[in-house]
């Protein structure tokens, strides 16, 4: 039996977003090593503050400062961090309600061992010594043997010189794929220079990239189908965002091409012609590099331009 492919891969793209009032004072506010609130209608005190009210969904803008000390409400030990998390020795997720506060903030606790942090111990915050409007600001919080203050949360009124007016957070997620035996048989096609389907023995369609089973029938596809090379663009888009570590320049055409003797379309980019210049029907072929071991890009074989009808149960 042949053996199944795996391989490691990254999602990963920058998530930038802009910041209303509320947040904004909250993330300047940590910058300038100052924790604010949100008091709502019924007098609750929320940290990490909220824009509208959890409970009656108004608008909430009375800005309060709470104090930096507070109380772990409840925990979970860490025992190996991940890349990314706050420390990276083991540590424990808490929450901690801080003096001033109605509610829990989510953040690490830089303690020696489980048995260092239990439900109602008091905690203080671990400022970073570099620090730009972000909740990284806190680098954790650590153990205090200290009282809490007792007073009451002061007005504050969120206003601050350079206030941080956006944020971009980076978003990633690591696995490992698995693609199963049916892709694992078109990949090795692949590098052959092939490109292999797998027809359902019930309504014929033949999938590519194969998936082992007809979606629609729910029936196991087991013959193989050699498939293509050649192909009509079904449908497609411009893309003009330029992707990181990506070296193709923008704009360019992504596209479904129909393969020839294929019953489903795949998705490839589109090159050797000008990106205002591909259409639905256009005939392409595939372009492969000295190593490649797969298809780089699909270009214009020149032939005419294929019906509607041919291809419009592909789209």
């Amino acid at each position: 039996m042949a053996e199944i492919r795996t391989a490691p891969l990254v999602v990963e793209f920058p998530f930038t977003r802009s910041l209303g009032p509320v947040q904004s004072a909250f993330l300047t506010g940590l910058r300038e090593r100052t924790v604010l609130g949100v008091r709502a209608g019924d007098g609750r005190v929320i940290v990490p503050p909220a824009e509208y009210d959890p409970v009656t969904a108004e608008e909430i803008r009375d800005l309060v400062e709470v104090g930096s000390a507070g109380t772990v409400t409840t925990w979970a030990w860490n025992p190996a961090p991940r890349r990314g998390q706050p420390l990276a020795t083991p540590f424990a997720w808490v929450l901690v309600r801080l003096d001033g506060a109605d509610t829990a903030l989510l953040h690490a606790l830089d303690v020696p061992g489980p048995e260092s942090v239990h439900t109602g111990l008091r905690v203080r915050i671990r400022w970073a010594a570099e620090r730009t409007g972000a909740i990284t600001d806190i680098a954790c919080f650590t153990p205090y043997d200290g009282p809490g203050s007792g007073a009451e949360p002061a007005a504050h009124s969120g206003e601050f010189t350079d206030p941080v007016t956006g944020i971009t957070t980076p978003a990633r997620l690591d696995y490992t794929y698995a693609p199963g035996r049916a892709q694992s048989r078109y990949l090795r096609a692949l590098a052959g220079r092939k490109t292999i389907g797998e027809r359902c023995p019930s309504c014929r369609k033949v999938y590519v990239p194969p998936r082992g089973a007809c979606p629609t029938c729910g029936i196991v596809t087991d013959t193989q189908v050699e498939v293509g090379p050649r192909g009509t663009v079904t449908t497609y888009c411009i893309v003009n965002i330029k992707a990181r570590n990506l070296d193709i320049e923008v704009p360019y055409v992504y596209a479904h091409i129909a393969l020839d003797g294929a019953g489903l379309a795949l998705h490839a980019r589109i090159g050797g012609i000008p990106y205002d210049e591909v259409r639905m029907g256009l005939r392409v072929e595939p372009v492969w590099t000295a190593d490649g071991t797969f298809p780089d890009h699909y270009r214009p074989t020149g032939e005419p331009d294929a019906p509607y009808d041919s291809y419009k149960e592909l789209i």
